[in-house]
């Protein structure tokens, strides 16, 4: 343990991203919890919202938020709608050594595109050119003291694990690519709503976000390619898997798909190429990713899979993640490479 560790704010803790940034932030060697706030939790013990948080943060109280509480912070992270992450972040970022925002709000790098797919006028542009995407398989070198990251939305994580190094080794055509996802209900967020409530999500598979998804640019902007996106909602309460197709270049071969994998990800601490299908149930709790592809000769078509768990890679894992990258601190420092199985 540091004998100095880094002082943290988590604006907006009472959401899942929240909760499970709580349970990380507690197993980091480097990391201190002193800020916590949820202005609709207000008041209330993290504890009796979240029991399991009960034996690592006993006496922790919800707070309204307030912006002197981010003086002398090292790390704010932002789990706030996209709009007033937006609106925050200015007022903090610079004054705190590194911002990263859960949102979508500094994902984009094209501001002409949140109107179509946030609803929004994006009112930052200079902090939206200085943001850095948060995947540090893709984007490390940038990290580096960045002071504002966005966390990629967990839909793009999987996708783009499974697809980029295809695209980038000319493996497949970069255009007609079809992204096939399920996803656990936490994705849906914890406020009780129609999609998430038992008697809609029990024994049922629900497609949604169809032909436009808000996530679909964020996908094209990372993978460097025109995607289909359709995701479906499954009865879990976690994970997420990628099955992505493709078609092949002329010279494309089952040894070069997996090849490119592991070029790509061989020096990577937690995306593991693997020989079988992924599962999201390996990846349960953990910031690993792990990924595989195939060629199918008869059809055509290449196939490339992607599992994560949505929360912790695909949110507040790859946050924290992104965080120790830009901090300067071990890269793998509270986070698990192993999923919780059985």
């Amino acid at each position: 343990m540091s004998e100095a560790r880094l002082r943290v704010g988590i604006i907006g803790a009472s959401g899942f991203t929240g909760a499970e940034l709580l349970r990380l932030v507690a197993a980091h060697p480097d990391l201190e919890l002193v800020v916590a706030t949820g202005d609709s939790m207000a008041g209330r013990r993290a504890a009796d919202l979240y029991p399991s948080l009960a034996t690592a943060y006993p006496d922790l109280v919800y707070s309204e938020f307030d912006p002197g509480l981010v003086d002398g912070l090292d790390l704010v992270v932002l789990g706030l709608p996209h709009e007033a992450s937006m609106q925050l972040a200015p007022q903090i970022v610079g004054e705190v050594p590194c911002v990263v925002d859960l949102s979508a709000a500094f994902r984009l790098k094209d501001a002409k595109q949140y109107p179509d797919f946030y609803g929004f006028e994006h009112s930052e542009p200079e902090l939206l050119a200085e943001a850095v995407f948060g995947l540090p398989e893709l984007h490390r070198a940038d990290l580096v003291g960045s002071r504002l990251i966005a966390t990629p939305g967990c839909h793009v994580t999987a996708a783009t694990l499974a697809l980029r190094p295809l695209v980038a080794a000319g493996l497949v055509d970069a255009d007609g690519i079809i992204v096939n996802n399920v996803t656990g209900i936490t994705g849906a967020g914890r406020n009780p709503t129609e999609t998430n409530v038992f008697t809609n999500i029990d024994s049922n598979v629900v497609p949604y976000g169809l032909l436009h998804h808000r996530h679909t640019p964020e996908m094209e902007q990372e993978i460097g390619a025109q995607v289909t996106f359709t995701p479906h909602l499954v009865p879990m309460s976690r994970g997420i898997l990628a099955t992505c197709y493709a078609r092949p270049a002329a010279d494309c071969s089952p040894d070069r798909l997996m090849g490119a994998l592991h070029e790509f990800y061989g020096d990577e601490p937690f995306t593991s190429v693997i020989d079988g299908a992924p599962a999201t149930k390996s990846v349960l709790g953990s910031n690993a990713a792990h990924v595989t592809a195939r060629l199918d000769e008869r059809t055509g078509t290449v196939i490339s899979m992607c599992a994560i768990d949505n929360l912790t890679k695909g949110a507040s894992g790859g946050a924290l993640q992104a965080a120790n990258v830009a901090l300067g601190l071990e890269e793998t420092a509270g986070l698990s490479t192993i999923g919780l199985a059985p």
